[in-house]
């Protein structure tokens, strides 16, 4: 068994682990590591608790101390010196003319390091850039190209339900989405109504997709011919997915009429469900060019 010690850098970002040594450390407590960039002020996020040994990638790298009062000043520091590197590069890129969108200025909490992270349609030659930069700053700089979903992580916003975005309150990694979700929840299928502040796909159709495919399996297709508990066969007009509700067209006394039944009184031949959307061509390349397939945040390099 190995102790560990879980410590997050940025607001909904990954959670790392670290060596506590003899410290001991609690949730909400700011500690001061050793990172791949340098050393860094973090929030612990998981106290200290012991862990196989095959668990954790080893060796870990410790927690150098408890911040303290200038350690906290010392980041605060950083932050108001990131808001004028941030106003700087921004003279930089428009004096060489490079078509790329600054989002953010970062500091390590040593200052050995300033990390620029930016977006662009395609490849940018930033040498110049960054030789100009590091006459300014005199430390060394780091320019990183980041997507679009990394850059609304880091910006934050309201999503269309009201609440804050999901990706910039708590989720640390992005997960794969893919239209195959939408049409599984019956969503239309219109980009503007399906996309996110990123303009892909919204990272919350991932939340309810097992829930949905569960309750989808136990369910008949509209058009298939089932029979109900009450003797009579009819072709399914409509399902109530959420309800598990469905809606049958049946014949009674050489008259025609739509009842509703719950799932359990039906009998079906269980199918594997038929997707009944149909795209052209456009609306194919349209709907593709939303989906994402997730993976690690470049925002959130190894520490």
């Amino acid at each position: 068994m190995i102790k560990i010690v879980g410590v997050r850098f940025r607001n909904a970002g990954k959670i790392y682990y670290f060596g506590p040594g003899n410290l001991d450390l609690t949730a909400g407590m700011h500690v001061i590591v050793e990172t791949a960039r340098g050393v860094e002020l973090g929030t612990v996020m998981i106290p200290t608790r012991e862990v196989n040994d095959d668990s954790v990638i080893q060796p870990l790298k410790p927690v150098i101390r408890i911040a303290t009062e200038a350690d906290e000043k010392t980041a605060l520091k950083n932050r108001e010196k990131e808001k004028e590197a941030f106003k700087i590069c921004l003279e930089k890129i428009a004096k060489h003319k490079l078509d790329m969108k600054l989002v953010e200025a970062e500091y390590t909490f040593d200052n050995n390091k300033l990390l620029f992270y930016f977006t662009a349609d395609g490849r940018i030659d930033f040498r110049e850039l960054v030789k100009d930069l590091a006459a300014v700053f005199r430390t060394r700089i780091e320019l990183r190209q980041i997507g679009v979903r990394d850059e609304t992580k880091i910006m934050g916003g309201i999503g269309i339900c009201g609440r804050e975005l999901c990706c910039h309150s708590y989720l640390s990694e992005f997960v794969p989405v893919s239209i195959k979700m939408a049409k599984e929840q019956n969503l239309s299928l219109n980009p503007t109504k399906i996309s996110g502040v990123c303009g892909r796909l919204m990272c919350c159709l991932k939340n309810e997709e097992e829930t949905y495919e569960y309750l989808n399996s136990r369910l008949p297709n509209v058009g298939d011919y089932v029979t109900t508990d009450d003797g009579l066969k009819g072709e399914v007009s409509s399902v109530s997915v959420l309800r598990q509700m469905v809606k049958v067209l049946v014949e009674v006394d050489d008259e025609k009429e739509i009842r509703d039944y719950s799932v359990d009184q039906l009998k079906f031949k269980s199918k594997r469900r038929r997707d009944h959307v149909k795209l052209t061509a456009q609306e194919l390349k349209e709907l593709s060019a939303l989906e994402d397939k997730g993976g690690k945040s470049k925002i959130d390099d190894a520490k």
